[in-house]
């Protein structure tokens, strides 16, 4: 099936590694040109030289991190003057610290935000002109299944993350009319460096071995084991594409059955 996304520009926030870069990776596989994300230039720069090795794609490196208030308009600004559009803007951040209530004072919760909530705002804010002259813009927004189904000890995410989610579904109704598409797509377990962080702050919780926890994470999931970073781009590079052109305002979990509700 041909997604229609050769030569479509797009900027994949936080993508020198998991999700971020497996999502990067295949919509070079897709013909996009894409410019890959990190906050530090060397990573940025070596992701974005492998994926155009693997594909032949062409990317560019684009350094920033985008809970800095000042970078993602200077991200999306290096963007259209190297390749003079945007069609595709997929926003992800690394994932607050995991944590109970009483653990986090309001400067935790400031940084979440900011990390969780404005940098999406930012980054779309700062995108919407040239997406707005694009014939099949797309926006994705990448959240967490935890805004359906509340993960234990990750009150920021549980909470922040669904304020992404509202505004994603706010601005695809918003925006719809003039053509620009906005969805979410939920994860769960992935096999990312986040996941082994945050695997290890919970086998210290429930004082038990990293194995043990892991063996219960993958145990939520109808196949037993966690996702792949792949299993998590197909999909997200089929929501971003034109042959996705009908879809928009939809929050996808992708979780391996692990969200237990019907709605």
């Amino acid at each position: 099936m041909d997604l229609g996304l050769k030569d479509k520009i797009a900027l994949v926030a936080g993508s020198s590694r998991g999700l971020g870069y497996a999502t990067a990776l295949q919509l070079a596989k897709e013909g996009a040109k894409v410019a890959v994300n990190s906050r530090n230039s060397i990573k940025a720069e070596e992701a974005a030289k492998a994926i155009c090795i693997e594909t032949g794609a062409e990317t560019l490196g684009v350094m920033g991190d985008v809970k800095d208030p000042a970078i993602p308009e200077q991200m999306i600004e290096k963007v259209v003057a190297t390749w003079g559009g945007l069609d595709i803007l997929v926003t992800n951040a690394g994932g607050p610290p995991p944590g109970s209530f009483e653990s986090f004072d309001d400067a935790a919760w400031y940084a979440a935000i900011e990390g969780s909530l404005m940098s999406h705002v930012r980054l779309i804010r700062a995108a919407l002109p040239y997406l707005r002259q694009s014939k099949a813009a797309s926006v994705l927004t990448i959240t967490s299944f935890s805004v359906k189904q509340p993960i234990p000890n990750l009150i920021l995410s549980n909470s922040i993350r669904a304020a992404t989610v509202g505004l994603t579904k706010t601005l695809a109704l918003e925006l719809g009319a003039e053509g620009i598409r906005f969805n979410s797509i939920l994860p769960a377990r992935m096999m990312t460096e986040r996941i082994m962080e945050l695997d290890s702050a919970n086998a210290k919780v429930h004082q038990v071995s990293l194995e043990e926890e892991q063996r219960r994470g993958a145990a939520q999931s109808v196949f037993g084991r966690a996702g792949t970073p792949e299993e998590f781009a197909r999909p997200a590079a089929f929501l971003v594409s034109p042959a996705a052109a009908y879809i928009t305002g939809v929050m996808l979990t992708v979780d391996g059955g692990m969200y237990k509700g019907t709605l």
